[in-house]
């Protein structure tokens, strides 16, 4: 079971876009920072353990050529196995900081006379981060995709995707999940009534969370049967958070004991936190 626990206050309302919510837990700090996207600006905000918000700032998308102020399609902690970077991504380019958001150490424009047009193009551009330092490098670009690209996700290079599942969530409210070696799809979930917004995984457990623009979060726990080595699925926990449009859903923790949420016109993320 999960309980609504207090509200971290934004200054404007999520946009309406899909995984509209990035969090980046600091132990040692005892702090989480949030990012949430609002138009031209990103939100950035820290917190204590029981979502005393501490620090709130707002970030803005370079502008590279245009007239009109480029809206920001996505804000999200990159945690390298060396190195935490905040990349901000828009129409008109890339941007990457440094963990707190207050040094921008890259920039990467996606003009529309730009020889690498994007993701919209279908391609997967990958760059060499540095340990430390402003030496970033566009190394390579992978082409194979004829449709715009909308979300990507990585595991650690030394370990592997979890224990080789990949879960999928798809406009009809379903959950794939595939077999990463093969690709072989394994199980198909009716977790939602309508599109789903966001998926995340609790690594430590193999808890996913699913959000979908019914207006429900669900918790699922993935694992392996011994025996036949198939996928098995259980779900573990309904929210419904009423009347809203939910945009974004993250675990808060690795061990899945609390997520968060966003929504369109909500000026607030709300957390949940198990009892």
């Amino acid at each position: 079971m999960f309980r609504w626990e207090r509200s971290i206050p934004l200054r404007g309302s999520a946009a309406a876009l899909c995984n509209n919510l990035s969090v980046l837990q600091l132990p040692a700090r005892n702090l989480t920072y949030f990012g949430v996207v609002h138009g031209p600006s990103a939100q950035l905000l820290s917190a204590a353990p029981e979502g005393v918000p501490l620090a709130q700032r707002q970030l803005h998308a370079k502008e590279g050529a245009g007239v009109s102020p480029p809206l920001i399609t996505q804000v999200h902690w990159c945690v390298l196995p060396f190195r935490v970077l905040l990349v901000l991504t828009s129409h008109r380019g890339i941007q990457m900081y440094e963990s707190n958001g207050y040094t921008m150490v890259y920039w990467h424009a996606l003009d529309s006379g730009d020889a690498s047009p994007g993701t919209w193009s279908g391609r997967v551009l990958v760059f060499d981060i540095p340990a430390k330092g402003p030496n970033i490098v566009l190394s390579e670009e992978l082409a194979g995709h004829q449709m715009p690209i909308t979300d990507i996700a990585t595991e650690p290079a030394q370990g592997q995707l979890w224990q080789g599942i990949i879960a999928a969530g798809y406009g009809n409210g379903q959950v794939h999940l595939y077999e990463a070696t093969t690709g072989n799809l394994h199980v198909q979930i009716n977790a939602h009534a309508r599109a789903i917004c966001a998926l995340d995984l609790a690594s430590e457990v193999g808890k996913l969370l699913s959000a979908g623009e019914d207006t429900f979060v669900h918790i699922w726990k993935l694992s392996r049967n011994p025996e036949s080595g198939y996928i098995e699925v259980e779900h573990c926990h309904g929210e419904c958070v009423a009347d809203t449009q939910l945009c974004g859903a993250r675990f808060c923790d690795s061990s899945g004991n609390s997520f968060a949420v966003t929504g369109y016109d909500l000026a607030e993320i709300r957390r949940f936190s198990s009892v």
